[in-house]
């Protein structure tokens, strides 16, 4: 478990395959109610960092320690085509030993695909899909949410709703770590690090050193 106010520590995490390494000594902190994000291009190693994190892929060495209830949004969503979005709330709840589905059904009200409730996912379209995808990996309240690419097919209305939604983690204590291939979207972060030669480095672009610098 992380010591002090960390979520989330990260130390010194390689990764290979085969001959290709891809994860050349990965480091981070991550403290309590932060908006941190980690940017680079297609296929320089975000998405095996971020399954090493939630414990989805083994390092070949390396330490990762998380503190408290994990939030996972993959790239791919986890979704059943068979299921309505309401059965998917439900196996979840029960996953998660919930007793009410409040904080999903705000959730779908707030990124507003609540009518949406009854459908089948093979009928929904990709940003409602994702929609449910983010839904799923926030209606147990976690303490760390990890995202991989999470507003992948959302309109612009959506999208800013997105932001909201961190926004609003962010302030009730919750530590939201980003994953994309793009960096338009740092100056709403408190801080940035760049995936680059298989290690992440301090973007230099934190807009949030009013807020208490790096994560």
């Amino acid at each position: 478990m992380p010591g002090g106010d960390l979520v989330l520590r990260v130390r010194d995490v390689h990764k290979s395959y085969g001959r290709r390494s891809v994860l050349r000594g990965a480091s981070l902190d991550l403290s309590v109610g932060r908006l941190v994000g980690i940017v680079g291009e297609n296929g320089a190693g975000k998405s095996t960092l971020l399954r090493i994190l939630v414990g989805d892929l083994p390092m070949d060495s390396g330490m990762v320690a998380r503190g408290g209830k994990m939030g996972y949004c993959p790239q791919k969503t986890v979704l059943h085509e068979a299921f309505t979005v309401d059965q998917h709330l439900r196996y979840f709840q029960v996953a998660y030993g919930l007793d009410r589905l409040d904080r999903a059904l705000e959730l779908l009200e707030t990124l507003n695909f609540a009518e949406y409730r009854h459908q089948r996912v093979h009928t929904l379209s990709g940003g409602t899909r994702q929609k449910l995808n983010l839904t799923l990996a926030l209606m147990h309240n976690p303490r760390l949410l990890l995202l991989d690419e999470p507003y992948q097919g959302f309109d612009w209305e959506t999208y800013l709703r997105f932001w909201d939604v961190a926004r609003t983690l962010r302030e009730s204590g919750c530590s939201v770590l980003v994953v994309s291939h793009l960096a338009y979207d740092t100056e709403r972060l408190d801080a940035v690090y760049q995936l680059t030669g298989g290690s992440l480095h301090d973007a230099g672009q934190l807009a949030g050193t009013t807020r208490g610098g790096a994560a």
